[in-house]
């Protein structure tokens, strides 16, 4: 067991090299390397901890998940599936005040159905939605802000990076994680689409309502073979979405078998889509490159996560909070301070791999559910996404469109989706049967 002053240098350690800018896989690692030395003094059983660890990780199948789920998203967003399900959500909207904003937020959450990964959603739809709305005179803010927060959806509607990364460090059934979170996913869309027919309403001018602009703008209107075609093209993506997360909740797939199954459906629909060979090369390619650094960062996590252990870190947390006196709301509250404040400062994935291996016993300890806990830190740490200075999907949507706005405009105009996002925390914590009604329902089902 460590005693108080190995612990501070061992935290002293890691939190200095997180925010000089080291790398989080290479300061979980050094970390682990540096927790184990201290605790044992020989180097022969850092190599053999080390070892251990990562055979008994990496071998596991359950790795293959990311690669697979992102190889399926990619696959639609390249193909054009993105770009079908827009203009169908726009034509079917088209009597709601503020259509191309709820089109946006209505296609990016069946979007995130495909697509592990928000980035993929910000850049797609800065590309497919933003000339249309500038286009009818939306206000530049409102619409920047549109599309960053509800790329959102995509950490937390299923299948998402988060929701593996969270149960392969808490061992949970990334299964029962994806399906816990559909039911919170329509809850955020609905506060999405609240927000802005209200602003529609309330203020005309933000969706281009009497502008000059929108009156000598006439509607494109698309031929019967072109919505046939979009028709179809939807109804393929929504069979593969029943077929991939449909196998996952009744039992017929584990979640890495799903995977693999939507990832050869999303090929065969990029082929009739007709995605020339040299495009599905480079999505391979991409998929590897993103993935690969994730199985490190994982297994880093992993390392840390057991030496925590083993030094009684996580117990002394757990001991501190559980004897705080704060309470269950109290300790909750704590947590989800931390996280806003770490999602100002670091990337999503990094703020789970430091923290959940602490909070997730603490939040069992307490008697909270484990499937709703992580909904509601998935939700937590998804702020972080539209937080400044970091803020990864507002520098996304500004990449994808340099010239347009500021990024501090494109903040602004994500704080109402910020909004949204805290008050679906808040609706779960006081209503954890939200998360945890549908992954019931699929253990009956399955039975």
């Amino acid at each position: 067991m460590f005693g108080s002053t190995e612990i501070a240098i061992l935290l002293t350690a890691l939190l200095v090299m997180v925010f000089a800018g080291v790398h989080i896989a290479v300061a979980l690692g050094m970390a682990s390397v540096l927790g184990i030395y201290l605790m044992q003094g020989n180097m022969e059983v850092v190599y053999s901890f080390i070892g251990t660890t990562a055979y008994e990780a990496l071998r596991d199948y359950v790795f293959a998940v990311i690669p697979l789920f992102m190889l399926m998203g990619d696959f639609l967003a390249k193909c054009g599936a993105a770009r079908d399900l827009f203009a169908l959500t726009n034509r079917l909207t088209k009597k709601i005040p503020g259509r191309l904003g709820i089109a946006t937020v209505l296609a990016n959450a069946v979007f995130a159905f495909v697509t592990g990964v928000s980035i993929a959603a910000a850049a797609a739809f800065s590309r497919i939605a933003y000339p249309e709305m500038k286009r009818y005179g939306y206000d530049k803010k409102f619409a920047l802000g549109c599309i960053a927060g509800s790329a959102c959806l995509g950490m937390l509607i299923p299948p998402s990076v988060l929701m593996i990364v969270w149960g392969v460090l808490t061992e949970q059934a990334i299964g029962k994680i994806f399906i816990a979170g559909i039911i919170p996913g329509f809850i955020l869309v609905f506060f999405y689409c609240a927000y802005i027919i209200g602003a529609a309403y309330l203020k005309p001018e933000l969706v281009g309502a009497g502008t000059k602009l929108a009156q000598v703008q006439s509607e494109v209107e698309i031929t019967d073979a072109e919505f046939r075609e979009l028709l179809i093209s939807t109804a393929l993506v929504f069979l593969l979405v029943g077929i991939t997360l449909g196998g996952i909740w009744l039992g017929f797939f584990t979640p890495t078998e799903g995977a693999g199954v939507g990832a050869a459906l999303a090929l065969l629909l990029a082929m009739w889509k007709r995605m020339k060979p040299k495009e599905l090369f480079e999505v391979v390619l991409s998929v590897g490159r993103t993935s690969a650094p994730l199985l490190i960062l994982l297994f880093c996590a992993q390392l840390y996560s057991r030496v925590l252990s083993m030094t009684g870190i996580t117990g002394m947390a757990k001991e501190f909070f559980l004897t705080s006196g704060l309470g269950v709301w109290g300790v909750l509250a704590v947590m989800v301070l931390i996280w806003f404040i770490l999602g100002m400062l670091i990337d999503s994935i990094s703020i789970i791999l430091l923290t959940v291996p602490v909070f997730a016993p603490v939040a069992m300890a307490l008697g909270l559910d484990p499937l709703a806990f992580a909904i509601l830190g998935i939700l937590a740490i998804e702020t972080g996404l539209l937080t400044p200075p970091f803020g990864i999907l507002v520098f996304t949507v500004k990449a994808a469109l340099p010239n347009e706005a500021s990024l501090g405009d494109i903040f602004r105009g994500c704080i109402p989706y910020w909004i949204c996002l805290l008050s679906v925390i808040v609706v779960i914590a006081a209503f954890p049967q939200l998360a945890t009604w549908l992954p019931s329902l699929g253990n009956v089902v399955a039975k």
